[in-house]
């Protein structure tokens, strides 16, 4: 994508298969804030970044070049064409077209391995309110101070070795619950190098998401989601029940197992699992497919 550099902010005039609210909304991060149409501020590398979006023209405010070309073009996943990725998915079947037109303007973020880890382990049983919630004040107690922003603080998401302080007491203090033990078993092991969360890249998919599952907390759908959103492993295919709802409606037509699901969409989708996947999460999510009429969750 073609940009300029205009009184501080990078400014991209024509940001094809890129919309912000997508990004951020679609279920894959949690550290962002909605503060204007089209506008929003997210905590990620350290960093406060602002966007700001008007049609194809994407505004990053008050950061530089060097940021740019180094932290947010790869952050936000910007080299790759997902046009090709939508060409191919949407001629695999209508419904796969009708997510990725729907939700076209998707891009997989790449995201600290530890701060995904940890913040799906919080969001097993959680609304994404909560979830944010929780990982703010998770922060703020032993993340780092970046800087105050309308009146609000900002700390980084804290590292295994900040929260090798924290015990069991005072992450339930937190009001983090039942994944306060999961949370220390996972900063224990990958500290100690149980658990090498920089060699997931590049281990076979099956052994990656064993080393994954060794971790007290993290079964197949978190150890997935790790695997998509934290190492780039595009070929996982995270099974919830948002997911499991829109294929069970699209292409089961029954109650069907989460492994089933999962086998399937790993044969038909290959490589690109991981983005079939979050096109059919949030097109799901937001039009409620699948879901009961007398289901009470919201």
């Amino acid at each position: 994508m073609e940009y300029i550099v205009d009184r501080g902010n990078i400014v991209i005039h024509s940001a094809s298969d890129f919309d912000i609210e997508h990004i951020l909304e679609c279920g894959q991060c949690f550290r962002f804030y909605k503060i204007g149409e089209k506008n929003y501020r997210v905590i990620a590398q350290s960093r406060i970044l602002e966007v700001t979006q008007m049609h194809k023209k994407v505004i990053l405010h008050h950061t530089t070049e060097e940021d740019f070309l180094h932290i947010w073009r790869t952050y936000f996943d910007l080299k790759r064409d997902y046009s090709a990725i939508k060409q191919k998915l949407g001629k695999m079947n209508q419904h796969l077209q009708c997510a990725v037109t729907e939700k076209s303007g998707i891009r997989l973020l790449q995201q600290d391995t530890w701060e995904t880890l940890i913040s799906f382990i919080i969001s097993q049983n959680k609304h994404i309110t909560h979830i944010k919630q929780l990982i703010e004040d998770l922060s703020k107690a032993y993340g780092t101070y970046i800087a105050t922003v309308d009146g609000v603080n900002y700390y980084t998401f804290p590292t295994a070795m900040q929260l090798s302080s924290a015990k069991e007491k005072d992450l339930r203090a937190l009001k983090v619950g039942f994944r306060a033990p999961y949370i220390i078993d996972a900063r224990e092991k990958v500290l100690k190098g149980e658990v090498d969360l920089n060699a997931l890249g590049d281990r076979p998919i099956d052994d990656a998401k064993r080393d994954l599952m060794t971790i007290k907390g993290v079964g197949p759908k978190v150890a997935d989601c790790v695997l998509l959103f934290g190492a780039m492993r595009y070929e996982v295919f995270p099974v919830d029940v948002w997911v499991k709802r829109v294929m069970e409606h699209f292409y089961f037509n029954e109650e069907t197992k989460i492994n089933l699901i999962h086998d399937y969409a790993m044969k038909a989708y290959g490589d690109l699992a991981g983005f079939a996947q979050q096109y059919l999460f949030y097109y799901a999510r937001d039009f409620q497919i699948g879901k009961r009429k007398n289901s009470m969750e919201t």
